[in-house]
């Protein structure tokens, strides 16, 4: 059975979807982005999952904040999590949205049984050249000029410009990603970078020790694909690649995601594997 909800908690646009006694399965969004991203991979993850979105502060439809530091941000998604009582939680984040889902497994592993990351560039030097209209965006003199002029056709190019096949973006995409300010997507930008030059996510998790699921489009063109590779260096990491997929595989493939999420949920549940802390 189908259960939806939607509420807002810590400054933060939540949306519920599946059965609310379903293991629970959060979805972290990139930069930029909102819930909605998920929107195509929803409904097969909610036959089996309690699933839940946050749009991060700043982004679609939750306001802006003061920080967006990525230790902030994981803390407010734990807090969350803990006024909805859920624990044991596999969390899953598309590009930086990763790195949220990692500094909430470091914060609070009492939280994270799992992490999934799709698209997450593991460091800086993994970074390809950014396409023209990214470049423009990101900075001074046009940036913020263009950014307050986007036409829902020059929104729908930017994402067209991430991945390798064409996709449908719905109109309440575009509406989110309207929603989302300069000042939060620079910001964003600006401390996921801090974030993940300070150490690199795959260090980071392998001194975790939880079980975590790496998923790259292989004709990524925002971050070297070959670049997942580093993530060997988490024990029993897995590691998947996409052929002919783009940044968002959830938009190009999302059957295959599906199938990959709900395989590596299952697999967690069967073995049992409680969240680990740093010293265990």
């Amino acid at each position: 059975m189908r259960e939806n909800g939607v509420e807002h908690s810590h400054g933060m646009h939540v949306v519920h979807d599946g059965p609310r006694q379903a293991p629970p399965l959060l979805l972290i969004h990139g930069s930029g982005a909102s819930g909605v991203t998920w929107s195509p991979v929803v409904p097969a993850l909610a036959d089996h999952h309690h699933v839940v979105r946050v749009d991060l502060p700043g982004c679609g439809q939750s306001p802006p904040a003061s920080s967006y530091d990525v230790p902030v941000q994981a803390s407010r998604v734990a807090a969350v999590l803990d006024d909805l009582g859920l624990s044991g939680v596999a969390v899953v984040g598309h590009s930086s949205g990763g790195y949220t889902a990692t500094s909430l497994a470091e914060q609070r592993p009492d939280l994270v049984r799992s992490v999934a990351l799709i698209s997450s560039g593991p460091r800086p030097d993994a970074l390809r050249p950014q396409p023209l209209i990214f470049r423009v965006l990101m900075g001074p003199p046009f940036g913020p000029l263009v950014w307050s002029r986007r036409s829902d056709a020059m929104i729908r190019r930017g994402i067209g410009a991430t991945t390798a096949r064409s996709v449908d973006i719905t109109d309440e995409a575009v509406a989110d990603l309207k929603r989302t300010s300069y000042r939060a997507f620079r910001m964003s930008l600006r401390r996921n970078t801090a974030y993940i030059a300070e150490r690199s996510v795959p260090d980071r998790l392998a001194a975790l020790g939880v079980p975590v699921l790496v998923v790259f489009g292989a004709a990524d063109p925002r971050w070297d694909p070959s670049s997942a590779h580093q993530y060997e260096v988490v024990p029993n990491a897995r590691i998947e690649s996409l052929p002919g997929v783009g940044h968002i595989p959830m938009l190009e493939a999302p059957e295959t995601t599906s199938e990959l999420l709900l395989d590596w949920t299952s697999r967690q549940r069967v073995v049992g594997t409680p969240p680990m802390t740093p010293d265990a």
